[in-house]
């Protein structure tokens, strides 16, 4: 029984998985997107999304909080260059997006091993998916509590009735 095995272990050990799921979302900063199975990527799409979170709150923060965030999340990624694009490039491009900065897409099976595979990129990145979108951040906020403008009644439209008499 799997009682209280939140996480998919990927049949590998502790230090092997987090070192696999590090350099994975190295790779996955620095070219955008990348092509891996589907059980990969779902547990890196849960690795890296907090990481990210993180990366984007820096900005608001004050300094000492900043770099605490900045150390955090270089232990789990252990590489200065994919922290640095991060921080830099990719905590720029997500600032106004409240969460789901990856997205995967199944590609179908792998030829030797029939695996699922997917691709797993940053969602900001991708020009085909945004060319159609605005750039113009959202200024309304929606509100439960009815705070919404009552539309005024229009002066009642009188309508014109023309004469049948030409028959």
């Amino acid at each position: 029984m799997r009682h209280g095995k939140k996480f998919n272990h990927l049949g590998r050990t502790a230090a092997h998985r987090k070192a696999m799921l590090a350099n994975m979302a190295c790779s996955l900063i620095e070219h955008k997107r990348i092509n891996t199975t589907v059980a990969k990527a779902k547990a890196l799409k849960q690795f890296i999304e907090p990481l990210i979170t993180k990366s984007k709150t820096e900005n608001n923060q004050t300094a000492e909080k900043g770099m605490h965030n900045r150390r955090v999340v270089f232990s789990n990624l252990r590489n200065k260059h994919a922290v640095t694009e991060l921080f830099g490039e990719v905590a720029e491009k997500v600032a106004d997006r409240p969460g789901g900065y990856t997205r995967i897409i199944k590609l179908g099976n792998r030829l030797g091993d029939n695996a699922d595979m997917a691709l797993i990129e940053l969602v900001d990145f991708n020009e085909l998916y945004n060319a159609g979108k605005s750039t113009k951040k959202k200024t309304t906020r929606r509100s439960r509590r009815g705070g919404a403008k009552k539309v005024e009644a229009a002066a009642p439209v009188v309508e014109t009735k023309e004469d049948d008499s030409e028959e």
